[in-house]
């Protein structure tokens, strides 16, 4: 499909047959890396900052060109892995599907998605020579700028690079027979509450499963429904009318801003920074929190998550410092791909966290240590004895 959404070329799909594999042989061996969606939205402003086109192009018969030395679907993978390292492409470590080559100041980007290949760098010749090597080594389509990728719709003109996914949006809609709905301002009601343990009318799982499961893919550009989408993927056992009048609500919001996307474009402070933010105990089944984190690349999100916490936490400040640390985390693996795209960050990384008392327990390394401890303890008595030791501690502490 093009980004319209009409048939632009006919494609053969090879199913591995899972239950035919045998343990020792290819058992642990059915996959090919492909890079992660965050990798490629983090590519797209990274080109929408510096002014560099991104291309497309597409390898026929991609398990054809691989030396099947056994049955497996990762022959293909290995087969352009090896071509890339001879061609001079450094694979990157933190991102095994994304591959750069550097030399006097001029860069080139390669991140592979099994048969799709999306390239950018700062120097048209490099750029036309890797296409013509690539055409010569593989039987290749060249797309030309990227258009329609992995089902977003990508849009490059001078004031930056428009990223959306409005096709796919109808599509749902469509399935779903919800194109002629009101459209509302917010995909769930403020301060709704659902309980697993509702009793109204059952509904049909498997078309609840295909709705949630469709709407999950629309948050690779729509930051808004990850909350709401996290919460109604929570009742896939056994939903009920209650779960899916709120699924409904976010095919409403969906028509509403079926054309919205995100926009890129040049940033005078082009700096990666984090936000992270949880509530507290909001679960009424088993009282754990939500959190989520975004994170930013200049003007506008490239990456966020929202999720239910796995553990009870006893105060906001604690779910705050909880989801801050995951945040952390991620901050780093970021900073460390960001070092092989050439923008390495100077100094530390800005998270902001809205709760006082969990930056200042971030700060204090003592503090954070009995925590953890404290965290092991599900005895209700010995946690307060440990209780005591930390205000004890933290008597002595300046």
């Amino acid at each position: 499909m093009n980004a319209k959404g009409e048939i632009e070329r006919y494609k053969a799909r090879l199913v591995a047959k899972g239950y035919k594999q045998k343990a020792s042989i290819d058992y642990d061996e059915v996959f090919a890396p492909v890079a992660r969606m965050e990798t490629i939205m983090l590519l797209i402003p990274h080109a929408a900052q510096f002014g560099w086109p991104i291309y497309q192009m597409d390898v026929k018969s991609a398990f054809l060109n691989g030396v099947l030395e056994e049955e497996a679907p990762r022959a293909w993978n290995t087969r352009i892995d090896n071509y890339f390292k001879k061609d001079g492409l450094e694979q990157c470590p933190y991102e095994h599907a994304l591959y750069a080559k550097k030399r006097g100041g001029k860069i080139l980007l390669v991140a592979l998605y099994v048969d799709n290949l999306i390239f950018l760098g700062n120097d048209e010749g490099k750029i036309q020579d890797f296409k013509k090597k690539m055409t010569k080594e593989f039987e290749m389509t060249d797309l030309g700028l990227i258009r329609y990728f992995l089902g977003l719709e990508v849009r490059q003109d001078e004031s930056g690079i428009f990223v959306s996914q409005e096709a796919y949006a109808r599509g749902i809609l469509e399935k779903f027979k919800m194109s002629d709905c009101n459209p509302v301002s917010t995909p769930m009601e403020p301060g709704v509450k659902i309980s697993r343990y509702d009793e109204g009318e059952k509904v049909d799982p498997s078309i609840y499963r295909s709705l949630v499961g469709s709407l999950r893919y629309l948050t690779c550009t729509r930051p808004k429904l990850c909350l709401s989408l996290g919460i109604i993927s929570r009742f896939m056992e056994e939903p009920s009318y209650t779960y899916w009048k709120a699924a409904k609500r976010i095919l409403r919001y969906v028509k509403g801003t079926i054309s919205q996307g995100l926009h890129y474009s040049k940033s005078d402070k082009y700096k990666l920074t984090g936000y992270s933010d949880s509530d507290w105990c909001r679960d009424v089944d088993d009282r754990k929190s939500t959190a989520g984190y975004v994170f930013f690349m200049g003007n506008t999100a490239f990456t966020w998550v929202s999720k239910k916490e796995p553990i009870v936490t006893l105060s906001t400040c604690e779910a705050e410092y909880v989801e801050a640390s995951w945040c952390v985390c991620h901050a780093i693996w970021l900073r460390n791909l960001l070092s092989k795209l050439e923008q390495e960050q100077v100094g530390p990384t800005e998270i902001r966290v809205d709760n006082r008392s969990a930056i200042e327990l971030a700060k204090n390394p003592l503090i954070v240590t009995l925590v953890k401890w404290l965290g092991r303890i599900s005895n209700s008595k010995r946690y307060i004895q440990r209780l005591v030791c930390v205000f004890e501690c933290l008597r002595e502490t300046p």
